[in-house]
């Protein structure tokens, strides 16, 4: 029982030492790895090359699945070309193998204390996640000295003969266990180094552990494969593609083992070595047979896979990439997206509820209705995405920014409400009455209608661009609204003194349409505050009665504040 306990302990370190390289990689290079990818896919030698290049540092040929997915599913990058790049990313992963291949161990503890003091004296969100890499490259090489500490009574027990034994003379069986159990722990580097430790000990035979070698290579395909299943075709044929050139190596090579022996023996007869070499040599082999044929299998996939005939859709979320949620940055950049393409809809509710108004138009009120719906959704969607996100370890600055996009959501969700239940219920109100407004009061609501979306365009622009002097127009702006409703009110009361007939018909609705376009614009506005108060430029608002009296206006204080003050 002592024996499980320590060696299921030694591979979970193993599979946590990889998963902290990842994610340490990931975020200290996330946004320059993808920018790689993306501008290699010219050619298929670079798109080769490139995928070598972010596989090797990453270590995770499925991430890297992942992203050139998602690129070849928004015609980012030719078909072919990512699976030029699979090709170069299967190759990548076999560094950290290699180079493990060699006795490290005497690394562990340095690589540990270099990581763990990095990351507790630097406040910089870079030099934290390179320590936590070191940190998980010492953790790799500990777990390892683990498993073969906890391995060693394997080499002379009859259990783990009984065991081994039908594998050894099953290499499909094998290679389905080997594989499955990549998929499984989602990491063929940390299953080879498994298979290294166990060779090492004489726990496997060589020929076996070559075996589950071709099984790990496999698996680790599948991954990619179950995790775009429900994507669109163009996303969908990359990792297939990278399955079946997997498959189709490791049905090549399994019946030549058994020949290949004296070669990897010749280059180094241990077994860590042989094991590593062959690892790197099949996954050559695949590039060298298949990077001429990538435009075959992608013609073939595509035949197998074709384009879904649907329309594009605007119901649903367009930028919410799971894949990226490795990336805060990255992630935090398709919810900031995501939330503009809410903003839109938004806005054509917005700049439409006033159409309604004018023409009486049912059908056009329905519509928004739907769209409020739409907004909904996405506001929910958003809301889930940057909880997940929040899962992962962020920096102060992400942490702002994820609030801050969550926070323009909620008011964006807000203003769909109030256009939806509020002014469309208005307007139904004055549809059913028959009245209408009169000249000089649709003149003022068009004005005050135009204003309130001139300045939804410019908060759009400055949740975007998180601009300071746009901030500051768009909350002087909240003063000035403020204004302009009170002075279209006291008109409307001045026509309904003078025994206007539409002005006293249409009253209550047209003061409610002010109303509530004021309470938009406060929603808007708010997007402004998070900007102004990190910058020291937003004083706190005080109470009336705490001013400061001056003799030409008791409201104004007689030494203000440099910064600007919150309007009430």
């Amino acid at each position: 029982m002592e024996l499980l306990i320590n060696f299921a302990g030694g591979i979970a370190l193993l599979l946590w030492g990889v998963r902290m390289v990842r994610t340490g990689i990931t975020r200290s290079f996330g946004a320059e790895l993808r920018r790689v990818l993306s501008a290699s896919a010219k050619n298929r030698v670079s798109a080769l090359f490139a995928g070598f290049a972010v596989t090797t540092a990453l270590q995770s040929s499925t991430a890297t699945a992942m992203i050139i997915s998602s690129f070849a599913g928004r015609g980012m990058v030719a078909g072919a070309a990512a699976l030029a790049i699979m090709l170069g990313a299967d190759i990548g992963t076999t560094i950290v193998v290699q180079a493990l291949s060699f006795d490290l161990g005497w690394l562990s503890p340095a690589l540990i204390a270099i990581g763990v003091f990095g990351f507790l004296s630097g406040d910089s969100s870079k030099r934290r996640n390179l320590s936590r890499t070191a940190i998980g490259l010492g953790l790799i090489l500990l777990s390892l000295n683990l498993i073969s500490l906890a391995s060693a009574p394997l080499r002379e027990a009859e259990t783990a003969s009984i065991i081994l034994a039908p594998l050894a003379s099953e290499p499909v069986l094998a290679i389905l266990i080997a594989a499955l159990i990549t998929w499984m722990a989602h990491s063929s580097v940390a299953i080879v180094l498994l298979i290294m430790s166990l060779a090492a000990l004489q726990v496997l035979s060589i020929q076996l552990a070559l075996v589950l070698v071709l099984g790990a290579n496999f698996g680790s395909a599948i991954a990619a494969v179950t995790m775009t299943m429900r994507s669109t075709a163009p996303t969908r044929r990359v990792p297939l593609g990278n399955l079946s050139m997997r498959l189709t190596g490791v049905l090549i090579v399994l019946p030549l083992v058994p020949w290949l022996l004296p070669y990897l023996a010749a280059l180094d007869d241990t077994p860590v070595r042989m094991i590593a070499n062959f690892h790197v040599a099949f996954n050559v082999f695949l590039a060298v047979l298949f990077l001429p044929l990538v435009g075959v299998v992608m013609s073939l996939l595509e035949r197998f896979i074709p384009d879904e005939d649907v329309l594009e859709s605007d119901n649903g979320p367009k930028y919410l990439d799971p894949r990226a949620l490795d990336t805060p940055t990255v992630a935090l950049a398709c919810a900031a997206r995501e939330a503009l393409h809410m903003g839109d809809i938004v806005r054509g509710m917005l700049s439409d509820a006033m159409q309604v108004f004018n023409s009486n138009d049912e059908a056009l009120r329905k519509q928004i209705e739907a769209q409020d719906d739409e907004v909904d959704n996405l506001h929910e969607a958003i809301k889930l995405y940057l909880t997940s996100l929040s899962r992962e370890e962020l920096d102060h600055e992400e942490s702002e920014r994820s609030l801050d996009v969550f926070s323009f959501t909620t008011n964006l969700e807000h203003i769909g409400d109030i256009v939806d239940n509020n002014l469309m219920d208005l307007a139904a109100k004055k549809t059913k009455k028959r009245v209408s407004f009169s000249d000089a009061g649709l003149d003022e609501l068009r004005e005050f209608h135009t204003r309130i979306l001139a300045n939804l365009d410019l908060a759009l622009n400055i949740f975007l661009s998180r601009d300071e002097n746009l901030a500051k127009d768009l909350l002087r702006q909240k003063t000035e609204i403020r204004d302009l409703e009170l002075e279209f009110v006291e008109r409307h009361f001045t026509r309904v003194s003078g025994g206007a007939a539409d002005t006293l018909g249409s009253s209550s609705v047209h003061l409610d349409v002010l109303r509530d376009l004021k309470r938009i614009n406060s929603h808007l506005t708010s997007v402004v505050y998070p900007i102004l108060e990190r910058t020291g430029q937003l004083a706190e608002s005080r109470l009336v009665d705490d001013e400061p009296q001056t003799e030409t206006n008791p409201r104004i204080p007689a030494n203000p504040a440099p910064g600007i003050t919150e309007p009430s």
